[in-house]
């Protein structure tokens, strides 16, 4: 069968609608997810209603949003970009927004049409107070990337009410391969979390660090298999993005480009009841790089409002100005005009790897 131009947006929908309906399904045995994911489809169809009237009305409103709730973390995990820009410490946070502050955040864009949240870290489970806040957000859905290791019986019971909640575990492939790079012990944590969330019936996935050297593992029929016999339905690959000179050859190349997207087409038409998504390889069919307001924009845990994690520069603040018009920051207009966001490029991000020229503009505005 001749492979097809995948459309990430139209396979995210269509993603949505499979996990609508296999919870639909399981009204007897989980009324409450049923119920939940019923009104969400209703919901999304409202918020993408809101984008279109406001983009015919010259405003453009990104689809979702990537918040990072902190900047502290429980792991070391090597190569881990965020403490390489300095974005995550194991100091007591300063300055970050209270729980109050996202939730007025997270109100605008319900009411903007964003219709999903990713919250990361830092490890966001750390920060109990804003996912309980974010809970109180039903017409938003709340993916949350998490190290997987500090699910306890409170969280258990805030995604049991709340099905709006998403928890994403990162997990490496295997467990020696997810101990080496997370530390000793740290796969038995995510297995055993993965078991206690499938055996309460609790919607989870996971996402995977793709390097050159898992990711035979990872896009393995098998590794993907026994995921979703854990319960996982949705997976989301991420390129390995270089944050050392010597950690470069850890980052896809052309050749393992086609490797993933071939592999990916075949692992979608086996298990077409999971969501399997690939970053940045989905979006070069999307035209180029979402971030810089594009698809999204990444918030700090201090409310700056950043390209994307990759790319943790910012001229405006959230807290201060609003997310509608954080969308068209001096920053990310003069990167959109730029045409940054649609270079071809070698590296996994390419506004990691146009750092240079993306500091220039900042310094410019």
């Amino acid at each position: 069968m001749a492979e097809k131009e995948f459309d990430i947006e139209r396979y995210m929908s269509h993603g949505v609608e499979r996990i609508v309906k296999s919870a639909l399904k399981a009204s007897l045995s989980n009324p409450r997810e049923s119920i939940f994911m019923a009104k969400y489809a209703m919901a999304s169809k409202k918020a993408t209603e809101k984008r279109r009237v406001a983009e015919q009305n010259g405003e453009h409103i990104p689809p979702f949003l990537i918040a990072s709730i902190t900047s502290n973390c429980n792991l070391h995990c090597a190569g881990c970009y965020s403490r390489a820009n300095h974005a995550c410490k194991d100091c007591e946070p300063v300055n970050q927004l209270t729980a109050e502050e996202w939730q007025k955040i997270f109100d605008e864009a319900c009411e903007l049409g964003i219709g999903f949240i990713l919250l990361a870290g830092g490890e966001p489970f750390m920060r109990r107070d804003v996912i309980s806040i974010a809970a109180k957000t039903p017409d938003i859905l709340f993916p949350i990337f998490t190290n997987g290791t500090m699910v306890d019986d409170e969280y258990l019971k805030l995604f049991d009410k709340n099905r709006n909640l998403l928890p994403i575990l990162s997990i490496e492939g295997g467990e020696k391969t997810t101990d080496e790079r997370r530390g000793n012990g740290v796969y038995k944590k995510l297995d055993d979390s993965m078991k206690r969330m499938k055996d309460a019936g609790i919607l989870f996935g996971a996402s995977v660090t793709v390097t050159t050297e898992n990711m035979h593992e990872v896009l393995s029929d098998d590794f993907v298999r026994k995921l979703y016999d854990k319960g996982a339905k949705a997976i989301i690959y991420v390129e390995f993005v270089p944050v050392t000179e010597e950690a470069k050859f850890l980052a896809p190349q052309d050749d393992e480009r086609k490797f993933i997207k071939s592999t990916l087409y075949d692992l979608r038409l086996k298990h077409e009841d999971m969501v399997l998504i690939s970053f940045p390889g989905d979006e070069k069919t999307s035209g180029g790089c979402l971030a810089a307001g594009r698809g999204f924009f990444h918030i700090n845990s201090h409310g700056g409002a950043e390209p994307c994690p990759f790319s943790p520069y910012s001229d405006v603040n959230v807290k201060k100005i609003g997310v509608k018009n954080a969308v068209n920051s001096p920053l990310f207009q003069a990167i959109q005009a730029e045409n940054l966001l649609i270079e071809d490029h070698a590296g996994g991000c390419v506004l990691f790897e146009r750092k240079d020229q993306v500091e220039k503009l900042l310094a410019n505005n």
